[in-house]
């Protein structure tokens, strides 16, 4: 469980006793035989969206065929009453299980999308199901009534009894939701959905996350899906597979808020009423008037409240309270709390290497088209060693660090991490065998607290969660940034970006860092502060490649230099051995600069 979880978790249990409690109270005051139905439809509705949710809310996959669960889960229970007599106590579980194979099946070739893509092609789904059923005569089934014993075949004669199955139903599935976003399952899909590339960096498999999310969608959908059948008595291809029905679980949820347990509570409560009830007075005048609810409610909450209702709301509560909070203290810029300055470049301590190298690159090559971006690259880092990378913009060093942890494949060479070839792996593959990554341009998780943003590599590296909050704690004070572990990313200044993706890198206890530019975009005193930090890094022995234009910051840093021109090496050796090198001047830094070091 995530760190500050057991009390948000208790507090929603608490809320979701009293709202199910009251709930149900109200119905045993609804006489309307078609109220009634409404009050069961709104749990059997929201328990749709939670399951939708799961995938497209946490997990950002967006999905517009989600009718395929839940039409799957109404003719599994539908047909096995039908066919085997099979009560729906034992139906509905049992499309359960269909539902979460068949997401299985539709996410294996699904995911190799994205975007659009995969929204457009999950739509595909349920309107193929929906062609098979009516081709195979299965247009209109009716379930069988038992009149004998209609209780052990969910056939109540008093409707309030659906209600009490459908809150049920609703509560599991609620219950199911908070232990996903309070888990390292929910931070996974929050992370993937934010930034999947950093993600990935960090160690998670995305496609495997994924397909846990898709899974447990489609068995959440089915259930739902199950409940709809035994409470309408029939089924049809259009009521259960039809695209309205997958409208609905998008729109209720959007509405209420997604990536939030009450989004679709919030969303079937409001609705579901209103659409069932304007269908009710005026179906005969305005046939369809359901979508027409459906599709304002959508134009509306995208242009008043695009996070939804519950977002919005909570947004607006707590910057109320915020003025009248106490201010908080700022922290000490780490300038001002080091216990010494780090030792100057020509009285570095000496550090042990091992006998062969830690990281290898032989003939590391890559084209885009007749483009060689990165050609015939071939340098070694001993354990313990800073190794810097210059060269002039578009020499190649963005992409030779996409070669080396997977983001990009090479066209041939070889790269080996202590004997380890890094070449076909999978970004996370890479991360897991200890090569942490910063970015060039910062990918952080902008609405998660900055100490999720780190332990999403701990969690990435495999470690328990105990451990995992050990490390995320010990990386974000090495870098400095204790004190704001509990700020969003999205307000952290550009230094504590920079710092804090060091923190995430080093969370995944790495064996090598690879950090692009990390002191872009940082004024002098900024550079010096994670200067420092690299300094006590590189003390502890940590091996680092790095990229980075700032020259006195790399010979402050740096053991070694590689220089790329035009995707080769041009030189190589000591730091100032290579800034004294012509071709090094010409190419790169110019004569300018060699005057300035030599004035």
């Amino acid at each position: 469980m995530r760190q500050g979880a057991a009390p948000r978790l208790r507090r929603d249990l608490i809320a979701l006793a009293v709202l199910s409690a009251a709930y149900l109270a109200a119905t045993l005051f609804v006489t309307n035989s078609y109220y009634q139905l409404i009050l069961t439809l709104v749990p059997i509705w929201a328990v749709f969206g939670v399951g939708w949710n799961i995938l497209s809310g946490y997990g950002g996959q967006l999905s517009f065929g989600h009718a395929s669960f839940f039409g799957i889960g109404a003719y599994v229970t539908t047909l096995a009453l039908v066919y085997w007599d099979l009560t729906p106590w034992l139906g509905i579980p049992l499309g359960m299980i269909v539902g979460g194979v068949a997401a299985i099946l539709i996410g294996m070739p699904t995911f190799r999308l994205r975007g659009h893509y995969f929204a457009l092609s999950m739509l595909a789904y349920p309107l193929a199901i929906l062609y098979v059923l009516q081709y195979l005569g299965f247009q209109e089934v009716s379930l069988p009534m038992h009149r004998e014993n209609p209780a052990a075949y969910l056939e109540f004669t008093d409707p309030r009894l659906y209600t009490v199955v459908a809150v049920g139903l609703l509560i599991a599935g609620i219950v199911a939701c908070m232990l996903v976003e309070n888990s390292r399952f929910g931070l996974a899909l929050l992370a993937i959905r934010q930034n999947e590339l950093a993600a990935e960096a960090a160690g998670l498999n995305s496609w495997l996350w994924k397909m846990r999310a898709i899974t447990a969608s489609g068995v959440i959908a089915a259930a739902a899906g199950g409940l709809y059948a035994c409470v309408l008595l029939v089924v049809t291809p259009d009521s259960v597979f039809g695209m309205l029905v997958s409208a609905q679980a998008v729109v209720v949820t959007l509405f209420g808020g997604v990536a939030a347990v009450w989004g679709p509570v919030i969303g079937a409560a409001i609705l579901v009423p209103l659409a069932s009830t304007l269908n009710a007075e005026l179906g005969n005048i305005l046939p369809g008037i359901q979508g027409v609810v459906y599709g304002a409610a959508m134009i509306g909450i995208m242009l008043a409240a695009p996070e939804g209702l519950f977002w919005t709301v909570r947004d607006a509560v707590r910057q109320r309270r915020t003025p009248a909070a106490a201010p908080r203290p700022q922290p000490a810029p780490p300038s001002q709390v080091r216990a010494a300055p780090p030792p100057p470049a020509t009285a570095r301590p000496a550090r042990l290497h091992a006998d062969r190298p830690l990281l290898v690159v032989e003939n590391l090559s890559r084209a885009f088209g007749g483009l060689r971006a990165v050609s015939q690259v071939s340098f070694s880092v001993n354990a313990g060693e800073i190794l810097g990378i210059i060269g002039p913009n578009g020499a190649g060093k963005t992409t030779l660090f996409n070669l080396l942890n997977g983001v990009l494949s090479a066209d041939e060479g070889r790269a080996e991490l202590d004997g380890v070839s890094l070449r076909g792996r999978k970004v996370h593959q890479v991360a897991r065998l200890g090569v942490g990554r910063t970015f060039q341009v910062v990918r952080a998780f902008p609405r998660l607290p900055l100490r999720d943003n780190v332990i999403v590599a701990a969690y990435g590296a495999g470690l328990s969660d105990a451990a995992a909050i050990a490390a995320s704690e010990a990386a974000l004070a090495k870098v400095g940034l204790s004190a704001q572990a509990d700020l969003p990313a999205g307000q952290l200044t550009n230094k504590q970006l920079r710092l804090m993706e060091l923190a995430r890198a080093l969370a995944g206890q790495p064996r090598l860092l690879l950090l692009d530019e990390t002191l872009a975009g940082l004024g002098r005193d900024e550079c010096e502060d994670v200067l420092d930090v690299l300094a006590r890094l590189r003390d502890e022995g940590m091996t680092i490649v790095i990229i980075e234009h700032t020259m006195h910051a790399m010979m402050r840093i740096a053991d070694r230099f590689v220089v790329l021109d035009h995707g080769r090496v041009l030189a190589s050796g000591l730091p100032r051995q290579v800034v004294e090198d012509r071709s090094v001047i010409e190419a790169y830094l110019g004569k300018k600069w060699l005057a300035k070091q030599e004035a």
